[in-house]
């Protein structure tokens, strides 16, 4: 491990000065708060020599993700970013990048979705593409932010799985906050994803059909070959981040968590939340109470067996959604975690959280609150309510 000087940096710039570590080919970019930063670095990158690669400003986010499906397809390595309405805008393609086996890197700077209008931050549009067939990871700060993208492309590109991979990064939160970030070496960024090698790339001189027409007599087949290079996800993850440790010193795992060995109560976010709950939780816990916090890394595909070994010891969970399933029965990460207790026979209580939409703040005593909840839960045997909407005034 080569030690390196640390950087300030915003969580945009560091995604950036991440890409062009990675040493992309393709970038296609189109302008959309808060993401936009990451694209304009990208741009002064490339004009200024300092990354080699074609720098695409295309007409919309559905343009962007198309010129990302063909270079990849190409034997690219391909980047872009965008959030909200532009993830909206791509979701056709999202479709077609994952079922060509497409490996493509894109940040998404989670911001809620139209209407009212709101830029801030938000999980609803990334929940939207939950079922894409792309593996989603989530940054809680901006060093995640930084060493997620080398993590996303080193699995994204890897034989065995060839899908593209979203690293989720909270709107403003993460994107405009700046910290310090301990970067690796560029001779190391080459080390660990040299250039891209392709097996089947377009080649007019070898044809190779991609989205072909398939008819209900093959059509499953192809599904059934998208999942299981999916299932096999899990594997290339924790082989790319053993590596990614060797180089930079830090572990990653399909989540981060604090004092969840002897918790009783545990406490289950997405992105840089977990940050606020973790120090609530360092109060409560020099109090007597045993809560414990984990924060999800991979959401897709869902870490089930991880999950199950941690939940299998609480008596009690709750689950905080930045983000709402409406007709359905609470926020998204939370209906998965009671799919897990319920196929796995973990009978304990768990309740929903649905905080912080359109950017609402959500404070160090909120935190606290909640986690004094779901040990309140673990007294008293459950929770009065499934779901609560925190913080809504009426």
């Amino acid at each position: 491990m080569t030690q390196v000087e640390r950087l300030a940096f915003m969580g945009d710039e560091a995604v950036a000065y991440a890409v062009k570590q990675c040493n992309v080919d393709v970038i296609a970019a189109y302008p959309i708060t808060p993401q936009t930063i990451i694209v304009e670095r990208l741009s002064e990158y490339v004009a200024n020599g300092e990354l080699d690669a074609a720098f695409i400003p295309v007409e919309s986010e559905h343009s962007a993700i198309s010129a990302c499906v063909g270079a990849s397809l190409a034997g690219a390595r391909v980047y872009t970013s965008t959030c909200s309405q532009g993830l909206a805008l791509m979701h056709e393609i999202l479709h077609a990048a994952s079922s060509m086996r497409a490996p493509i890197g894109m940040t998404i700077a989670n911001r809620s979705l139209n209407a009212p209008l709101n830029i801030h931050c938000e999980h609803s549009d990334v929940m939207n593409a939950r079922d894409t067939g792309w593996v989603h990871l989530f940054a809680n700060n901006v060093q995640q932010a930084y060493d997620l993208t080398f993590i996303s492309f080193k699995v994204a590109e890897d034989p065995r799985v060839l899908l593209p991979v979203s690293v989720n990064i909270d709107a403003f939160v993460l994107s405009h906050s700046v910290e310090p970030i301990t970067p690796i070496t560029d001779e190391d960024a080459a080390k660990y994803l040299p250039p891209r090698e392709y097996e089947y790339p377009i080649n007019p001189d070898r044809p190779i059909t991609y989205g072909t027409m398939a008819l209900p007599d093959t059509y499953m087949e192809f599904k059934m070959q998208f999942k299981e290079a999916l299932d096999r996800v899990p594997e290339v993850f924790e082989e790319a981040v053993k590596e990614y440790e060797k180089i930079s010193g830090r572990r990653y795992w399909y989540y981060d968590s604090y004092e969840i060995e002897d918790a009783d109560a545990l406490v289950i976010v997405l992105g840089s939340t977990y940050g606020t709950v973790k120090t609530a939780a360092k109060k409560l816990r020099a109090e007597g109470l045993k809560v414990g916090v984990m924060g999800l890394t991979m959401f897709r595909p869902l870490p089930e067996k991880e999950l199950v070994k941690v939940l299998r010891n609480m008596k009690a969970v709750v689950v905080m959604d930045r983000a709402y399933s409406y007709g359905g029965l609470g926020g998204p990460l939370y209906t998965d975690i009671i799919g897990v207790l319920y196929r796995n026979g973990i009978r304990i209580p768990a309740k929903n959280i649905v905080y912080g939409l359109g950017g609402r703040d959500f404070k160090l005593d909120e935190a606290e609150a909640i986690l004094r909840m779901a040990e309140k839960g673990v007294r008293e045997g459950g929770f009065e309510t499934h779901v609560d909407w925190w913080g809504v005034r009426r």
